[in-house]
C-alpha cells in the first residue's frame, strides 16, 4: 500500500499514473495528514466493482436461502429436471426443435 500526499497528484502525476497502471494498485493520497482520496487504473476499478458486486450476490443469494419454505435445487438437480423436461418433450411428439434466428 502506497500512501503519498495529494501534492503529489499535481507535481508527479505521470509517475503516480504509471505505478496505478503498471502495478493494478490503488494509492492513497492524504490531505494535511490524513486521507482524501485513491487513485487507481480504471482496470483495477472495476476488477473492484466487479468483486464488490459478485459479494452482494453472494450475501443475497444466502440471505433467500435461510428464509423459511425456500427451495433450492444443486446443479445436477436442476441438470437431471431440464433432462427428465427435453425427454418428456419428445415423447409426447414434440420433435419439432425451431431455432430462432
Amino acid at each position: 500500500m502506497e500512501i503519498r500526499p495529494i501534492t503529489d497528484l499535481r507535481n508527479n502525476f505521470k509517475e503516480i499514473s504509471d505505478k496505478v497502471h503498471s502495478s493494478n494498485e490503488p494509492i492513497y493520497l492524504t490531505k494535511n495528514g490524513y486521507g482524501d482520496m485513491v487513485v487507481m487504473s480504471i482496470e483495477a476499478f472495476e476488477q473492484f466493482k466487479d468483486k464488490q458486486e459478485l459479494k452482494q450476490r453472494i450475501i443475497e443469494s444466502e440471505t433467500l436461502q435461510q428464509q423459511p419454505g425456500s427451495k433450492y435445487y444443486s446443479h445436477d438437480e436442476v441438470f437431471d429436471m431440464m433432462k427428465q423436461t427435453v425427454k418428456e418433450h419428445f415423447n409426447n411428439g414434440n420433435s419439432n426443435i425451431q431455432r430462432e434466428g
